[in-house]
């Protein structure tokens, strides 16, 4: 008689990782910003980053092991993740490996191979041929979208849970109309309203008209729709700072900062569809950046080109037709360059130069006169930035926060959820 003899089924180690929570743990490596690089990110806006980079990554993030839940790994291969040679274990190594395989197949990175080089003949009829160049064939990666996207919500979903769920909101006005959620007292319904229907005050009418009697005979003038409260729309352009300042002084601020922006849109896609949202960073320069790409930018060597800043960011906000416009800056430095009107560079780091603050107010009064308002944010508390700070704020009527990195994004939120409320009546 033939026996069939089964065992208990051991799944693989990496299967019980929760992948998300990886994710999360690893956004720091995914988000850097040239903090950790000795040439302060002179890679620039090179999205591709190296495939052993990755795998040490994630043995940092297996080694620190406070985010796994109890039984997700074996205590053999805890004990194996502590030794200092960790690296050199074949265990180890397949366990990163395949969880590598799992962020690749759930879409969190798109592996690149390197290219395949043939080496060239040592010799032709011609003479010898000298030794070729090396090339760098090591594998790379890239960060997918899906990546971008769930950090932002991850960084979203906490900084809320920080404020609390009651800051949640839209950008309520005094203004009602016929809406969704009813706010208001009923009116009649008048053509072209949306079809939100009080029924109690509508039968109500009815039966006052016709008195108690079945079948009700509801007419025109008997309908009565709900009132909501009106939901102002808004433009924003998030200005963001990428000078070399960024990341000196021994703290990466620059990090925090595309946290925030990338939890902003998040915010703005999912809650408040009718806004938008543009990101614009400034240096030497400014340029526009889509939120997609924001994760990968780095700082580089750059002075603060403010109001090259603002003025792009004023050419976004006047095409958009929205009830509201406004700047958001996030900088933790003073303007140190201008855009001259041949095109140089005009660039001094020394002090506020009264040259470069003069230019950089007046545009300041440009955004003021186009009806846009500019909230700063300034990771830095030096005393000579205050009264240009509050010279702004002062304007256009906006506000200034001086806060941390740490303390960014709750700012940040609560203004953007809370403020607008005060500004369209």
């Amino acid at each position: 008689m033939k026996f069939i003899k089964y065992g208990k089924y051991v799944g693989e180690p990496a299967d019980a990782i929760d992948l998300e929570e990886l994710v999360k743990k690893l956004g720091n490596f995914f988000l850097q910003s040239g903090f950790e690089s000795q040439f302060y990110g002179v890679s620039g806006m090179d999205p591709e980053k190296s495939m052993e980079a990755l795998r040490d990554a994630i043995l940092r993030a297996l080694q620190e092991g406070d985010w796994m839940h109890e039984g997700a790994m074996s205590d053999e291969l805890r004990e194996m993740l502590n030794d200092p040679n960790a690296r050199q274990s074949q265990e180890v190594r397949d366990l990163i490996e395949k969880l590598m395989e799992r962020m690749a197949q759930e879409g969190y990175i798109n592996p690149q191979q390197p290219p395949q080089v043939t080496p060239p003949p040592q010799s032709s009829a011609r003479g010898q041929v000298g030794q070729a160049q090396e090339r760098d064939t090591e594998a790379r990666f890239e960060i997918t979208d899906k990546t971008v996207d769930f950090l932002g919500f991850k960084t979203l979903q906490d900084l809320l849970g920080s404020l609390g769920r009651s800051s949640f909101g839209r950008h309520a006005t005094r203004d009602l109309a016929t809406g969704i959620e009813a706010s208001g007292v009923s009116r009649e319904y008048e053509f072209g309203d949306t079809m939100n229907l009080d029924v109690s005050e509508t039968l109500f009418n009815a039966v006052r008209r016709d008195g108690a009697k079945v079948p009700v005979e509801i007419t025109y003038k008997d309908l009565m729709v709900h009132q909501c409260e009106y939901y102002s729309s808004c433009a924003t352009v998030v200005l963001l700072d990428c000078s070399h300042s960024m990341i000196l002084y021994g703290e990466d601020r620059f990090t925090p900062a595309k946290r925030v922006a990338m939890a902003l849109s998040h915010l703005i896609r999912t809650q408040y569809p009718g806004d938008t949202l543009n990101l614009v960073l400034f240096h030497d320069s400014a340029e526009q950046v889509p939120i997609g790409e924001l994760a990968r930018v780095q700082v580089g060597p750059y002075y603060t080109n403010t109001r090259e800043g603002l003025r792009m960011a004023q050419r976004i906000l006047l095409r958009q037709k929205k009830d509201m416009r406004q700047i958001v800056m996030i900088t933790d430095g003073k303007p140190s360059a201008l855009t001259l009107e041949d095109g140089r560079i005009y660039k001094n780091a020394f002090g506020l130069d009264p040259f470069v603050v003069g230019q950089t107010l007046e545009e300041v009064n440009k955004c003021k006169r186009a009806g846009i308002l500019i909230n700063t944010f300034m990771l830095a508390s030096d005393y000579s930035l205050v009264h240009f700070v509050q010279k702004i704020t002062e304007m256009c009527r906006g506000k200034a926060y001086f806060t941390t990195p740490y303390t960014l994004g709750q700012y940040l939120l609560m203004d953007y959820m809370q403020r607008k409320t005060k500004q369209i009546h």
